[in-house]
């Protein structure tokens, strides 16, 4: 072997070696380090950052329509054994098929619509159980239609003092394709237009694709449907919210699905004159105190809208033994602030005044919103005596 190139490459070597070690120094620095850290970390939690597709979930699910509604969390249906789905404001249901509902909590409380209420037929069920309720419909037909809703405790354990109500409600449209409005065993319906109220003609659809219009018999036309004055509601029928004289008549609905088109119950509708609140009456005698044998008057007076019917009656003090007052009624329209307004007058006559006379007169006026009484006093004097000196 050379000595003599030994000598030569030993410097090198051990400047390799000399490298290796500061590597190997630096690396094991470097991973207590990355322990260290680790370690640190270990003991914060975790914060991930949400995924989009999760995010959108989210928030779809704060304003789905079943949260809106407030039955979704009581208030579910069966659609196949062992699944259910949360309902929302309406679902729809084919006839024929059976209607499966079922309401947490206990004592359950069902509404659903009166048709079915008085069915005697057997398709209703309703069963309690320890945390639901169930409600079956069999054999749906179009006339099952309507509002559905229940209430329940929710308790803690087997204590429901604590308990707090939850309610929950849906619309269920049963679809027919014979029927598109709910049937009904009516042919005419009367329906009273008040003044200053909504009035509902309930023609009622079984299916919510249904397009509804209104329209009038004589002389036949349709008639507009603005959703101001006239608006369609899915779940009530044609709401007038303005009722006027020249809707008085007979009116009925036209809805068309597809190639079947159906008319339904006709709606004569009344105009009356309501009024905004009971009569407000007044009360005067043409004089408090009276000579017997002389005549006086009592008269009621009541001051409303126009066209609003006031009824009169009278309390007195003669009725009791039965003298006959009389009392003449009659009806003006005058002014009052530049408004027109209705006079309604009841005037009480009593001729030849007698003891049995004295006392107290009531007048009761009635309305459509309620009654008013109003009282005064008459009294009578004996005629004065005269002595012959």
């Amino acid at each position: 072997m050379d000595y003599k190139l030994l000598l030569i490459l030993l410097p090198s070597l051990l400047l390799l070696a000399e490298c290796d070690d500061n590597q190997m120094s630096k690396k094991a620095k470097d991973k207590k380090v990355t322990n260290v850290v680790s370690a640190r970390t270990a003991n914060k939690p975790a914060t991930k950052k949400p995924k989009p597709d999760m995010v959108k979930q989210k928030a779809k699910s704060v304003i789905s329509p079943v949260q809106r509604n407030g039955a979704g969390s009581i208030l579910s249906q069966v659609v196949q054994r062992g699944k259910f789905q949360q309902l929302g404001d309406t679902v729809t249901v084919k006839a024929g098929q059976t209607l499966d509902l079922r309401c947490k909590g206990m004592s359950v409380r069902w509404n659903y619509p009166h048709y079915l209420q008085e069915d005697d037929e057997g398709r209703l069920r309703i069963k309690h159980f320890s945390r639901y309720s169930q409600l079956l419909v069999a054999n749906t037909t179009g006339a099952d239609t309507g509002e559905y809703s229940c209430g329940g405790y929710q308790c803690e354990g087997n204590n429901c003092q604590d308990g707090v109500e939850k309610t929950g409600k849906t619309f269920v449209f049963v679809t027919d394709p014979q029927e598109l409005f709910v049937p009904t065993e009516d042919y005419y319906v009367v329906v009273q237009m008040r003044t200053r109220q909504p009035t509902l003609l309930p023609c009622q659809v079984t299916n919510p694709l249904a397009k509804v219009t209104l329209h009038r018999e004589f002389p036949p036309e349709q008639i507009r449907v603005d959703g101001v004055k006239i608006a369609f509601d899915l779940q009530k029928g044609f709401v007038i919210y303005q009722p006027q004289l020249s809707l008085a008549g007979s009116l009925y609905c036209i809805a068309e699905l597809g190639n079947l088109r159906q008319m339904s119950t006709k709606y004569m509708l009344i105009y009356v004159h309501y009024p905004s609140a009971p009569p407000n009456p007044s009360v005067e005698a043409s004089v408090n105190s009276v000579k017997a044998g002389e005549n006086f008057v009592v008269t009621c007076t009541v001051l409303g809208d126009v066209e609003v019917g006031v009824e009169f009656t009278w309390e007195y003090p003669g009725q009791q033994i039965g003298r006959p007052p009389y009392v003449r009624e009659y009806t003006e329209q005058i002014r009052r602030g530049g408004q027109l307004m209705q006079e309604s007058k009841s005037i009480l006559s009593v001729d030849g005044a007698r003891a049995v006379d004295e006392g107290t007169y009531t007048c009761t006026a009635q309305n459509l919103q309620g009654t008013t009484s109003v009282t005064t006093r008459v009294t009578v004097f004996a005629p004065a005596t005269t002595t012959r000196g």
